[in-house]
């Protein structure tokens, strides 16, 4: 038996006692990750400024605060949101009562993601144990810095037959999805999420896959460009673009196409200053596998704004990149970088049709005053999530589900969304037995004319 084996047949002992079930209990190792997290959050910071060169304020706000948030949510809240639900019967059924329990699967497996490795984890993460699952959590190896330090939060919080992290190389994901787990949850690219996909299928295991892909930034004639110019560019080059929701590309009406360039460019200059590389507000491209990937998506287009690299730091500096088509190779993959492709359209029909025929985004972003367009984007766009005048905004909001559609993924989390998610739903009907029949035992001459008047009318 593999070390694997043992450690999972710990946890379906342990889920077998049903201590996992009791509401105090889950409560109360919620509140014990919230303290680790608490005591434990300058490591959480200086290991995200070790692989990512994250400032202080960006590894607080988007990685410290929402772990906090989504523990606060689920502590608060979780006893309403798994309190069971009544639910209507059909007359069909006599004297009845419908109630919906939720239910824990047993052992979630999380594999998690390096760009936010520590909200992307805990997301999920509280969600699984808030429901009443066990939980095994896999940091990603490219980043290792920060997984030494989230297999050190869990690991502190809790006991291995309960929860634990473990860090391994691409040889222990491999060893992991040969084991039999009641759900996986996976974060990353589409080409693994076919493999993680694939794994779970062996064993009929419910699977979330977030995936990401080419998620669009629309620019309508009747935006507020100076300001909307201030919110692409937080959301774009914020971890310097390796951001799975990040605006992908711009997709801007001809007529402020050259407006919204020179906003762009005042933007940025506002953001980080004329000398961007020794900006501690900038941080880094994660490995030079990924820098060089980002280099070769430069070379086609227009750049009318950045392009400075440095090989030594993984640096590439904010870049706008113009006179791009569909047929450009930086359009024909997700970007993951601070590479901005600029594309112009004449009517939101048109953009509406472009997409229809690729493959659904994780995220869209609109920006525009226009009631009409907004309601045309949202009701005939497939996409994962998005927002209305702002970017990423939407996946920190624990009142809303996060994730994807088609092959940007499948299933969502996030706050009540999380428990939603690792819980089987488990339909009851509870009958009280009377001498009076159900209308559906035989015979069944009695009842005809009965149930026709119910559902028919006469």
């Amino acid at each position: 038996m593999s070390s694997y084996q043992q450690l999972l047949e710990k946890q379906r002992a342990f889920f077998a006692t049903g201590k996992t079930r009791n509401i105090a209990f889950r409560i109360e190792q919620l509140k014990k990750l919230r303290q680790v997290v608490i005591e434990k959050h300058q490591d959480v910071e200086d290991a995200l400024y070790k692989d990512l060169k994250k400032s202080e304020f960006e590894a607080f706000a988007t990685e410290v605060t929402a772990m906090i948030d989504e523990i606060n949510a689920a502590v608060e809240n979780l006893e309403a949101w798994i309190k069971p639900v009544d639910v209507p019967s059909p007359p069909l059924f006599g004297q009845a009562e419908s109630r919906i329990y939720y239910e824990p699967y047993g052992t979630v497996l999380i594999l998690n993601t390096w760009n936010y490795p520590f909200v992307l984890c805990f997301k999920p993460l509280v969600g699984a144990l808030a429901a009443g699952n066990c939980c095994v959590v896999k940091p990603s190896e490219v980043a290792p810095a920060t997984s030494e330090v989230l297999a050190d939060l869990i690991n502190t919080a809790f006991e291995e037959e309960y929860c634990v992290a473990i860090e391994s190389g691409v040889e222990g994901t491999t060893e992991l999805l040969k084991e039999r787990f009641d759900f996986i949850l996976y974060t990353g690219g589409t080409n693994v999420g076919r493999i993680v996909a694939k794994a779970a299928a062996e064993h009929l295991t419910p699977t979330v896959l977030e995936l990401g892909g080419k998620s669009p930034c629309i620019v309508d004639k009747s935006a507020d460009i100076e300001r909307s110019a201030g919110s692409i560019c937080w959301g774009k080059f914020i971890n310097s673009g390796q951001t799975c929701t990040a605006p992908d590309y711009i997709w801007v009406h001809k007529d402020v196409k050259d407006r919204l360039i020179e906003a762009l460019k005042k933007q940025i200059k506002i953001f980080y200053g004329d000398d961007i590389k020794n900006n501690p507000d900038f941080g880094r491209i994660i490995n030079r596998r990924h820098f060089e990937r980002l280099q070769g998506l430069m070379k086609e287009g227009r750049i009318v704004f950045g392009g400075e690299v440095d090989e030594n730091q993984n640096f590439i500096s904010p870049v706008i990149i113009d006179e791009i088509t569909w047929d450009n190779k930086i359009m024909q993959e997700e970007i993951f970088g601070p590479l901005l492709p600029v594309m112009v359209f004449e009517n939101l029909e048109e953009v509406v049709k472009a997409l229809a025929g690729r493959e659904k985004p994780l995220a869209l972003y609109l920006y525009t005053t226009d009631k009409a367009s907004e309601e045309m984007i949202i009701h005939n766009v497939s996409f994962g999530g998005g927002c209305v005048n702002a970017t990423l905004m939407h996946m920190l909001n624990t009142n809303l589900p996060f994730g994807g559609v088609g092959n940007s993924g499948h299933g969502s989390y996030s706050g009540r969304w999380s428990v939603e998610t690792f819980s089987h739903k488990k339909g009851v009907l509870n009958r009280a037995l009377s001498d009076e029949p159900a209308p559906v035992f035989p015979p069944y001459e009695d009842h005809v004319k009965m149930l026709k008047q119910i559902y028919l009318g006469k």
